[in-house]
């Protein structure tokens, strides 16, 4: 048993430091030792601490060559740690099999009485200093064999494992330190799948390693699973546990470590890393997890995380599930005038929020006017940001306008906050693509045409939204065939899976073009793409996050139900009807298309069911406003207030739409106001003009 320790000894006003060796009861000062090493004499070395200590030759070697280590020489440490003979030194520690058989009846900890740990420790500290020295020397690939040598010689040394009581100090400082040293040499040596199964190797043997130096393998494992960009093979069969969960890719192994290293700060085995909740951030937020990310925030013990950040964190990950509620109450707390008013990531966030729904677009006016003003110094250039959701929130506001004066003034605003935004932001496809949706939705078709060419130039084309809205401005100028011409280039450099609007899309062209015929093709090919994919993929989960730009089921039977009502095939809308019920069993949509199939077969009063129906189960539903509306004016006077008061209400969410308008020249002149209904004839005659396949707004 052998070990070194350092002893201080001060001489009056001059102060000393002297190193000394301590082995078997003996103590012995380096300086001859030094002195013979710097003349080179490594053997004469060797044979005094041996002698004097009364050492093994692997022994005194190892203290010989921690001694150069510690001096900076470390060329000279690695010859002497090259006369080390590892695997005579592992033999030697390793229990006999007559020691084997009794210790498998015994517990784990009464092994440690059987290794002589300060030897083990001291060999093992030497191959680990000489792993060390190669590293610094840049030999890295010997280094990590060196290192994966040490390791191999604990496993066999404590086949058993380490036990938790009683072990030496050095040795579980070694351990730990090369359980630690192993995969980084290897990510230095560029070996990552080495490094990768390191790694592994770390987090699943039984190494008695703290918590803190677990956590930070944990750590390290999961960065490099997240940034190296190498794709980590599963876990071998023997490293796995049966009925254990098995991360499938890098993204789901680093999720797991980081949420691990969250549940152990919770239960403080840890100190609390804010890098590990950022890199969680990010691992969640690339596979649309925000919810997920929400759970753990608010797992968090508080006074570790400051209040407002953690509302304003929460409000984000809400903000990424859908749950624009929960966002917005949160981001209302962190805004409140005793909290962080002037909170500009806050402000824009609720600006944003609000830009959705047109019932909150005033309170986000309000927050993006106060952003606006907030964005001095180095955050001036969110001023842009600010512009742009200060006009969507203008324009979503203007549309709950009852005055036609305020409608067009807020409208007016809206387009020159974005044309604004676009002097700070003038390459952000994004607001080139609002900017154009908002120009054709005023019919202001040689604007929208300019700013979808902008944007499609900036995306590289790469975008579908960009051909999508060129194809819609295109068909409001009645230019079918140039329409058409651009779905068709879409659909060639669009991916099969990707194709379900641009079909759609081309499906009602067709239909406008008079061709129903093929608008059917259309449809069913669509369908059995649609059902392909539900096979190949699954049945598509009820969650906010699925990305809306795909069409389901739902919406091709619903489509090929209005198209045969167009026909007046009756049967066929029935039977189409029924697949749609069978995927979403109440629906606004559905309801309308059944209203027409009732109104088609003279069934007034079923019709005047489902049209009520639908209102009610979506109060701004406007194509059933619109129609109810209709069905009323024709059941006489006493109805025709009632039919009014619906489509003035239809027109207040949709002002562009032609057939309310047409509907309430209808009532105007069975009511007797010929002047009235004159000018909504004008109108609904000027938007017939301009009308595209489908809404613009669909496109957003």
């Amino acid at each position: 048993m052998s070990q070194s320790r350092v002893s201080n000894s001060s001489d009056h006003e001059d102060e000393k430091t002297e190193r000394e060796f301590y082995a078997n009861g003996t103590f012995m000062k380096t300086a001859e030792i030094e002195a013979k090493l710097d003349e080179g004499n490594i053997q004469e070395a060797e044979s005094s601490l041996r002698d004097g200590l009364s050492l093994n030759s692997e022994e005194a070697r190892a203290l010989l060559g921690r001694l150069e280590y510690q001096r900076g020489n470390i060329e000279g440490a690695l010859r002497v740690f090259e006369g080390i003979d590892l695997q005579a030194a592992v033999q030697r520690f390793q229990p006999s099999p007559t020691e084997k058989s009794v210790k498998k009846g015994r517990p784990r900890g009464d092994s440690v009485h059987d290794v002589p740990q300060h030897a083990a420790g001291l060999i093992l500290e030497a191959i680990f200093l000489k792993a060390k020295s190669l590293q610094k020397l840049g030999r890295l690939t010997e280094a990590a064999g060196e290192c994966k040598s040490v390791l191999d010689a604990i496993e066999k040394i404590f086949q058993y494992g380490i036990p938790d009581l009683q072990v030496d100090t050095r040795l579980q400082e070694t351990v730990s330190k090369a359980v630690e040293l192993f995969p980084e040499l290897w990510k230095q040596a560029g070996c990552h799948n080495e490094a990768i199964d390191a790694y592994r190797r770390a987090l699943l043997s039984q190494w008695n390693i703290d918590n803190d130096c677990c956590a930070r393998v944990q750590k390290k494992f999961a960065v490099f699973l997240l940034y190296s960009g190498v794709e980590a093979a599963p876990p071998s069969l023997s490293a796995q546990v049966e009925g254990s969960y098995i991360p499938r890719n890098n993204l789901e192994e680093a999720i797991l470590l980081l949420m691990i290293l969250i549940r152990k700060c919770a239960l403080g085995k840890t100190k609390w890393d804010p890098s590990v909740m950022e890199h969680l951030t990010f691992a969640l937020s690339l596979c649309n997890q925000t919810s997920v990310l929400a759970k753990q925030l608010e797992e968090i013990l508080p006074g570790t995380f400051n209040r407002i950040d953690r509302w304003i964190a929460l409000a984000l990950c809400h903000s990424g599930a859908s749950e624009n509620k929960e966002a917005l109450n949160l981001l209302r707390k962190s805004l409140n005038e005793n909290e962080r008013p002037g909170d500009l990531t806050a402000l824009l966030l609720a600006s944003k929020i609000c830009s959705e729904d047109p019932l909150e677009a005033s309170e986000g006016v309000e927050y993006a006017r106060r952003a606006l003003v907030c964005a001095t110094g180095d955050e001036e250039h969110l001023k842009g940001v600010a512009l742009r959701v200060l006009g969507l929130c203008l324009g979503k506001q203007a549309k709950v306008c009852s005055s036609d004066y305020e409608r067009s003034r807020l409208q007016s605003e809206s387009l020159r906050s974005l044309e604004e935004a676009l002097g700070f932001e003038g390459n952000n496809p994004d607001l080139l693509l609002e900017l154009a949706v908002q120009y054709a939705e005023h019919r202001n078709p040689n604007a929208a045409l300019r700013y979808a060419k902008q944007f499609i130039d900036e995306t590289g084309g790469s975008v579908l939204k960009g051909w999508r809205l060129l194809a819609l401005i295109l068909s409001s100028q009645k230019r079918y065939s140039e329409a058409q011409v651009v779905i068709d280039a879409a659909l060639d450099e669009t991916a099969k899976w990707e194709q379900g609007q641009l079909l759609r899309m081309k499906a009602k062209l067709k239909i406008f073009q008079s061709k129903p015929l093929d608008a059917v093709e259309t449809y069913r090919y669509l369908l059995a793409l649609v059902q392909a994919q539900r096979k190949s993929f699954g049945p598509v989960k009820n969650n906010s996050q699925v990305d809306d730009d795909n069409v389901n089921e739902f919406d091709v039977w619903l489509g090929l139900a209005n198209l045969y009502s167009n026909l007046s095939h009756w049967k066929d809308v029935e039977v189409c009807l029924e697949k749609a019920h069978s995927q979403r069993q109440f629906s606004a949509e559905t309801l309308h298309t059944e209203g027409i199939m009732y109104e088609g077969q003279g069934q007034v009063k079923e019709a005047l069911a489902a049209y009520t129906n639908a209102v009610l189960l979506d109060p701004n539903y406007v194509p059933c406003k619109i129609l109810l509306g209709a069905l009323l004016s024709k059941m006489g006077p006493k109805a025709l207030p009632v039919a009014r008061s619906l489509l003035s209400d239809a027109l207040r969410v949709e002002p562009t739409n032609r057939k309310a308008w047409y509907y309430l020249g209808m009532v105007h002149k069975d009511d007797g106001r010929t002047i009235d209904a004159a000018e909504c004839f004008q109108a609904a005659s000027m938007l017939e003009e301009s009308e595209p396949i489908e809404s613009f707004a669909s496109v957003i």
